[in-house]
């Protein structure tokens, strides 16, 4: 699949697709991404992408012409592959990305173009105009587009077949709906004893049931301590078992100083 993504600073992407694990998606051409610099379609001697907003108020906001000029010059090297896809703009106003989302984008045959804004804004025509979907990591405000469109690709690349070292890697990993949504358990290494601490003896146990309940447990109580939201969800959906509830049940509620998740 194809990802073009408009930024005025493409170097950022250069080091994420080459580092990690997710550089194989890059690498394969399982995930293809192109960066267009709109500094590039700007008009004039100084190549600008931003003015003063009207009205006034602090900051730039960039401009629709060569946003509008860069997106035409996409949708001409997209007609070559003869595929189009929708503009995606990255906003604290949009949709919050979760699993179920990237799910569905890492199965897409087009992929998408992303909006990778700066300043203050984005002219407002250019979003009614040509904007097809907005994404957002959260309720807090990034100086620009290109974390939440690196977040995205990292967390689509993962789920690209032969990426990751074991192809049930990401099956257990937290949110996925596919299981019960709930959060993955704790995880432990070498050595046994670490500061004093050690590991917990169902993992040392070699009995495939004990291990198998035990992470069953700890991801229920990961779950209803940090995300007691997920509980509900899974409760919902009949996903729990009567042990499952059970072990819900006998959990010890936490105190006000626990419940920051600091």
């Amino acid at each position: 699949m194809r990802f073009d993504i408009i930024t005025l600073f493409p170097e950022m992407f250069e080091s994420f697709m080459a580092s990690g694990v997710t550089r194989r998606a890059f690498d394969s051409g399982q995930v293809q991404v192109r960066l267009w610099n709109p500094r590039d379609h700007a008009i004039g001697n100084y190549r600008r992408v931003d003015d003063r907003p009207f009205g006034g108020g602090p900051g730039m906001v960039m401009m629709a012409e060569p946003l509008w000029l860069c997106l035409q010059a996409i949708r001409a090297d997209r007609q070559q592959d003869r595929t189009q896809a929708p503009l995606i703009f990255f906003a604290p106003s949009g949709r919050v990305l979760n699993h179920a989302l990237v799910s569905q984008w890492s199965a897409s045959e087009t992929g998408a173009v992303l909006l990778c804004g700066r300043y203050e804004g984005v002219d407002q025509r250019f979003l009614d105009a040509h904007v097809d979907g907005h994404l957002s990591l959260g309720d807090f405000v990034l100086s620009g587009g290109e974390i939440p469109a690196m977040a995205f690709l990292d967390a689509l690349a993962r789920l690209q077949p032969g990426v990751l070292h074991d192809p049930c890697s990401h099956a257990s990993d937290s949110f996925n709906p596919r299981l019960d949504g709930l959060l993955d358990c704790p995880h432990f290494t070498r050595p046994e004893v670490w500061q004093g601490q050690a590991v917990p003896e169902a993992l040392l146990s070699g009995h495939h049931g004990h291990i198998e309940r035990w992470r069953r447990e700890q991801s229920l109580s990961q779950t209803a301590r940090l995300r007691p939201d997920l509980i509900d969800v899974a409760r919902a959906q009949q996903k729990l078992t009567p042990l499952d509830e059970k072990s819900v049940a006998a959990l010890k509620p936490l105190g006000p100083a626990s419940q920051t998740g600091l």
